[in-house]
């Protein structure tokens, strides 16, 4: 039976990818910080899929506690899943420097500890695949949260590049807007943006896996974002931060 792990299983996307990914099979190694949400979820999977799960209780800003994610996974998965997330409502400044660092923990140095613990074992074994959730905000400037979503994508894109020839598939999923608790959680109407524009966690996941198993290094779900993407592509990056800067005002 194969393992897949995934961070940040609770709810939304991550829920939605580790009830995809038990369907098709895989034993689910569970990993968040609210134990109480991951015995639920655990008890879903096993319920709904009948396969074994796993829990994992760890606050992946504690780098002992990530370091006991990074040990599960050295000892070997087939499917990692990075998708915890971290948010910040309102402007740089505006937020602690620790805020600010527990944001950059969570979305950048967890995402790069952990796909690093997970490639040893499926470079030796010839086979893996790896999914790092980033974010169509990383095609974009504005502030921190949009320059760590950029570093996820680029990181995929080149470890896509460097270990495909040993079997291992690692791909950024870089979503828009979809309906989870993590835009309740910062405060954030989901009237902020278009209704047009928001997604269904379980779509998401859905072409994701399709674009993972196609051999893709990015997956952005959507046409519309996929559009929306590929014309940010011909706006001169000083326009498009510009454009952040009076959408604020």
């Amino acid at each position: 039976m194969s393992t897949a792990l995934v961070t940040g299983p609770t709810a939304g996307i991550g829920h939605a990818f580790a009830h995809a990914l038990a369907a098709r099979g895989h034993d689910v190694v569970l990993v968040a910080r609210d134990e109480e949400r991951l015995e639920q979820v655990a008890a879903e999977l096993r319920d709904q899929h009948g396969v074994g799960t796993e829990v994992l209780v760890a606050d992946l800003t504690d780098r002992e506690q990530l370091a006991t994610v990074e040990a599960r996974l050295a000892a070997g998965v087939d499917v990692l899943v990075n998708n915890a997330g971290f948010g910040l409502k309102g402007r740089f400044l505006e937020h602690g420097l620790e805020r600010e660092q527990a944001q950059l923990d969570v979305l950048v140095v967890a995402v790069m500890r952990l796909l690093h613990a997970a490639l040893g074992p499926m470079v030796e074994r010839g086979s893996g695949q790896v999914v790092n959730v980033s974010s169509v905000a990383g095609f974009f400037p504005r502030g921190s949260y949009s320059a760590a979503k950029a570093y996820v994508t680029k990181l995929s894109e080149w470890a896509h590049a460097e270990y495909a020839p040993a079997g291992v598939q690692v791909m950024a999923m870089c979503p828009g807007f979809v309906r989870t608790e993590f835009h309740q959680r910062m405060d954030v109407s989901q009237s902020s943006a278009p209704r047009l524009l928001w997604l269904e966690a379980g779509d998401v996941v859905a072409e994701a896996l399709h674009d993972l198993h196609a051999g893709k290094a990015v997956c952005i779900p959507s046409l519309r974002y996929k559009a929306i993407v590929a014309g940010s592509r011909l706006v001169p990056g000083v326009v498009k931060q510009r454009a952040q800067v009076l959408g604020r005002k």
